[in-house]
């Protein structure tokens, strides 16, 4: 049975259950505007995570026909539905869920990864910095070697140093170096003389000229200004960058970098990390985000700003 250690993958026709559970996180409405948790919104490799990990589940050899989640993620059960629809769907309660020896269960808000030893390990994403991390396990793990579609514009001067997947509709401009491992999604842009290295770039982004863009997550629909450099960070969807802005991802003792919140500080085990940037937000040109900060959705960081807490920001009006 596949839990959060490792498996070793078993080939059984026994039918399974995968019964998902709302676990404790500080995960919600961060990196997404719409949806009713990050399995659904937040893609990875180009697919919902909630999809990726039942993919990954049924590499294990197991035969999944029955899947079960807390009632109230609609959104959820729909994507499900659509992916796999041979497998049947129920939602249940949380004090009327009988648990089986045939059932594989494991947190909505969770990450499968394949190891080492080539066995696949649940592991959970309680902070917003074990996105990142697990998002650069996966880009190890995923890819492996160069893919370009063919429906795709790079230009001649620029260098693919793989292995990279590029997917349809990207364009990469003219001096710009790609490094892998890197995943660029559909319809996204990479200006000229820009450097992308190790990154996972969300579809309908746009990276401008000269910047540097390293280890780090763009959700998607984002737009990235010129000469920014963006280091360990995540910007959730539909966020836009000035241009000029630079997240700092170490500090000057070199010691672990903590996540900043308003209850406080708390420890990342990360030697380098730079931002958790929300969803829809604005961030004015010439901005500095110091390591570690977070920036909550749909806010404002006026231009010229040094940030480093939440005196740093406003909040976007209505529309």
């Amino acid at each position: 049975m596949l839990t959060q250690k490792e498996t070793t993958a078993k080939t059984s026709n026994e039918k399974r259950i995968i019964i998902f559970e709302d676990g404790q996180h500080l995960l919600d409405n961060i990196f997404c505007p719409i949806s009713d948790c990050i399995a659904s919104s937040l893609n990875i490799i180009g697919k919902p995570m909630i999809v990726y990990n039942i993919e990954k589940i049924l590499l294990e050899h197991l035969h999944i026909d029955h899947i079960m989640l807390p009632e109230g993620f609609s959104h959820t059960v729909d994507i499900i539905q659509d992916n796999f629809p041979l497998i049947q769907i129920n939602e249940y309660r949380d004090n009327n869920i009988l648990i089986k020896d045939n059932s594989v269960r494991m947190p909505l808000d969770s990450i499968v990864v394949k190891s080492q030893s080539d066995n696949h390990v649940i592991r959970s994403l309680a902070y917003p910095w074990d996105v990142l991390k697990a998002i650069h396990d996966i880009l190890g793990i995923e890819v492996t070697k160069t893919m370009v579609s063919k429906n795709t514009s790079i230009a001649e001067t620029s260098i693919v140093k793989g292995p990279c997947i590029i997917e349809e509709g990207v364009s990469v401009d003219d001096f710009t170096k790609i490094v892998g491992p890197t995943y660029i999604e559909k319809n996204s842009k990479v200006g000229t003389s820009s450097l992308v290295r190790k990154c996972m770039i969300g579809k309908d982004s746009t990276i401008g000229f000269g910047c540097e863009i390293g280890r780090t997550f763009l959700v998607g629909n984002n737009r990235i200004s010129h000469h920014d450099v963006i280091l360990d960070t995540i910007i959730g969807r539909d966020g836009w960058l000035g241009a000029f802005v630079g997240t700092t991802n170490v500090l000057l003792n070199k010691e672990v970098i903590k996540y900043k919140l308003d209850s406080g500080l708390i420890p990342t085990g990360l030697g380098s990390f730079g931002a958790i940037i929300g969803h829809g937000c604005a961030i004015g040109a010439g901005v500095i985000i110091l390591p570690g900060r977070f920036v909550p959705p749909k806010s404002i960081v006026q231009a010229g700003t040094i940030f480093s807490n939440f005196a740093s920001i406003s909040s976007k009006p209505s529309l």
